[in-house]
């Protein structure tokens, strides 16, 4: 009797399966619907390809049993996210080693999902116990994506200034020759290439910075045709948003460069100045108008911990840029 209640709740066309499976995934990461949908779109297609004298509701009514219901996707899909967060999750001291596991989650992640039949639930860890201010306060210099988060801010003046070109040369261009009919087709490969940055840009991010972005393009409904995809391409406004993320990404880059690049070395400098001092000559005292006053051996110890204190501060404001900026990203380049 269960059988045939499922059997005739099934889809019976591939969007209809779709809109199920989204409707499954509500509350969900919007990262991971937008791979779960790719995925049951790819996988669905391929077997309609394969099987061409049926029809889309007999290929899914087919497949619900090794795929998967909507439901029974989503439900793969919820659980297969646990076991993401808990490797992409600062590690705690006693964590052991965190590498492995989040290779093998990403992996689980990046793959289509497996037969309904050969998942099994995996049980949420306990909540681990409130950290001591202690701990708070310099269990950042042990949190990878600090240093993700830190990389990142040198890494984006370079990246920042490539996606913003992109967009400024590629937009300029296209509109330019939109009154002739080859700027049709360089409008569509460029608007194609926001898309495809947009997703290598997100994996940077997740990388990185430890945010959940998709790994697969964003769903369009091949059943439509080809202009009513241009058509649906134009109007969507997450395609306008990510060139509004590549725009701002410029001004951003170089901020995050600049106070990266300017905290880091004058944190480094006051740490190493003794050091300095002893192997090179480089005077550690007060300067007025290029005038050393004095050079103090009780000043070391200040200037190691005064560099101390600043370089704590600096991977502080590393790992808040990096939230800050992942919460953008997400924001922006990922469709809600």
């Amino acid at each position: 009797m269960n059988i045939e209640n499922t059997a005739r709740q099934l889809p019976t066309t591939i969007p209809e399966y779709l809109e199920q499976l989204r409707t499954a995934l509500a509350g969900a990461d919007p990262a991971m619907i937008q791979d779960a949908l790719y995925d049951a779109e790819e996988y669905l297609r391929s077997e309609l390809a394969e099987q061409p004298g049926k029809s889309e509701a007999e290929v899914i009514a087919g497949v619900a049993g090794s795929y998967g219901a909507p439901e029974e996707v989503a439900e793969i899909y919820r659980e297969t996210e646990v076991t993401v967060n808990r490797a992409l999750r600062t590690p705690r001291a006693s964590a052991g080693p965190v590498v492995p596991v989040m290779a093998a989650a990403v992996a689980a992640a990046a793959a289509p999902p497996e037969p309904a039949s050969a998942q099994a639930a995996q049980a949420e860890p306990p909540a681990a116990p409130p950290r001591s201010l202690l701990m708070r306060l310099f269990g950042v210099v042990l949190d990878p994506h600090t240093y993700g988060a830190l990389f990142y801010m040198l890494l984006s003046l370079v990246t920042g200034t490539f996606f913003f070109t992109w967009v400024v040369t590629g937009m300029s261009l296209s509109l330019g020759l939109l009154i002739l009919i080859i700027g049709i087709p360089i409008l569509l490969l460029f608007l194609g290439s926001v898309r495809v940055l947009s997703l290598l840009e997100g994996r940077i991010i997740e990388t990185l910075l430890g945010v959940r972005m998709p790994r697969r393009p964003a769903y369009t409904d091949r059943s439509q045709g080809w202009l009513q995809r241009i058509g649906a391409m134009f109007s969507d406004g997450r395609t306008w948003l990510t060139m509004l993320y590549f725009l701002l990404m410029l001004p951003l880059g170089t901020l995050y460069f600049t106070l990266a690049t300017a905290l880091l070395s004058t944190s480094l400098a006051l740490v190493f100045a003794p050091l300095a001092d002893l192997l090179f000559g480089q005077p550690v005292g007060i300067w007025i108008d290029g005038v050393n006053i004095g050079s103090p051996f009780w000043m070391w110890p200040l200037t190691v911990v005064a560099g101390l204190l600043l370089l704590l501060g600096t991977l502080h404001l590393a790992r808040g840029i990096g939230k800050l900026h992942g919460a953008l990203a997400k924001h922006l380049l990922v469709r809600l």
